[in-house]
């Protein structure tokens, strides 16, 4: 393929696999230690070198992200981080920029995890479901006890540290009919100014079940709905809630900045502990393995047909429900990973979320008309607040 053709990818990179510190109810992740038996579950320095220089010269932009996550990354210790730093200095092209993320619970981050953090300017998401009693219902220890207290000691750290901080919030049976109690408690006691919400989806392994854990689709729909009434009334230009930001792109007739929200998918890759490379990180399953990077080239994998594919199969296969929805261009019908119900049609391949997303997107089509229109006349989206005010 030649150089100039290649698409562009991600990777995100899970030097733990799915070893974690905690025992999170909810985390899909953890069963698949069960992939990797024997293993000691920690990238090497041969692997890390080898992942970092094909990665490197695999990105044509300006700009490089290497992002990682877990399981939990920082068991891996500061050294490894510290390795893949020094590593990068030697590897990156000449220009290159290189940024860093790093998604983490926070129970092991101190004064010098996030010094090192703000040294290299890390971008951290940190995980927090809103106030004590509706985080600690599933984000527990291994000994059972929630871990609340520690992830604010983190937060505080990160924000002492003048660490880059997004608050990565799951929405769920606990906390999913208290919408308003949660953001507020992230923007006016965690601090939080970029929120991600993340939708608790656990199915079961064949049809339409899910667990009691998971958020219904109304459930959902009510939740950004509720977050988005106060966000746009007192908080546009404060506080940024990546799914509102996505939505606003779209209504502007962006390219989709997040997958899930993408006509097709296959840009956003997973990299085990091992080398491993798979499709994406919600399809870490035999199946979807498309080979390992000591073998055959990361971008050889990462552009290789089963993996264009896999990407495509997310527009081929979308149900002709979605197909003629009037906010198709905001959703294309979402992460494949939710699509396992049936339209009334019968139609496999609708997204579990269906009736929630539709609710949101056409409760937010005026405001984001408004704050879109702003943005073409060179002004402010938060404009829309005294507008609203003077309703």
């Amino acid at each position: 393929m030649a150089q100039q053709s290649l698409p562009s990818f991600h990777i995100l990179a899970k030097p733990t696999g799915a070893i974690c510190n905690l025992d999170c109810a909810y985390c899909f992740f953890l069963l698949k230690e069960q992939l990797y038996p024997g293993s000691d579950f920690r990238m090497s320095t041969e692997i890390l070198a080898t992942y970092l220089r094909q990665y490197l010269q695999s990105q044509l932009g300006p700009e490089v992200e290497i992002a990682w996550q877990g399981g939990e990354p920082t068991l891996m210790g500061l050294n490894f981080f510290r390795r893949m730093v020094d590593l990068v200095g030697q590897l990156k092209q000449p220009g290159q920029i290189v940024r860093y993320t790093m998604q983490t619970n926070g129970v092991l981050l101190d004064d010098e995890w996030a010094s090192f953090f703000k040294t290299h300017q890390f971008l951290i998401g940190l995980s927090l479901d809103g106030p004590r009693e509706l985080h600690d219902v599933y984000r527990l220890d291994k000994g059972g006890q929630g871990s609340f207290a520690k992830v604010m000691r983190a937060a505080s750290l990160l924000r002492a540290h003048q660490v880059e901080c997004n608050i990565l919030t799951t929405v769920h049976r606990a906390n999913a009919e208290r919408p308003l109690e949660v953001y507020r408690f992230l923007r006016d006691e965690a601090g939080a100014q970029f929120i991600q919400f993340i939708p608790i989806v656990e199915r079961a392994q064949q049809g339409a079940a899910v667990s009691e854990r998971s958020v219904t689709a109304a459930q959902y729909g009510h939740f950004l709905i509720s977050v988005f009434d106060e966000w746009v009334r007192r908080d546009v230009g404060r506080v940024f809630v990546q799914i509102f930001d996505a939505a606003l792109g779209s209504w502007l007739g962006a390219p989709p900045s997040l997958c899930i929200f993408a006509p097709t998918c296959g840009g956003a890759l997973a990299l085990e502990h091992t080398g491993d490379l798979y499709a994406c990180d919600h399809f870490v399953e035999p199946g979807y393995l498309l080979g390992n990077i000591q073998d055959r080239p990361l971008v050889e994998l990462a552009t290789s047909d089963k993996q264009v594919q896999f990407g495509r199969d997310k527009q081929e296969r979308l149900p002709h429900d979605c197909r003629v929805c009037e906010v198709r261009f905001a959703c294309y019908g979402e992460c494949p990973k939710n699509r396992f119900i049936r339209t009334a049609d019968g139609e496999l391949g609708l997204n579990y979320l269906c009736v929630g997303y539709k609710a949101f997107f056409h409760h937010i089509n005026l405001p984001m008309q408004i704050m879109a229109q702003l943005i073409r006349q060179r002004r402010a989206p938060a404009e829309i607040m005294a507008m609203l005010a003077a309703a």
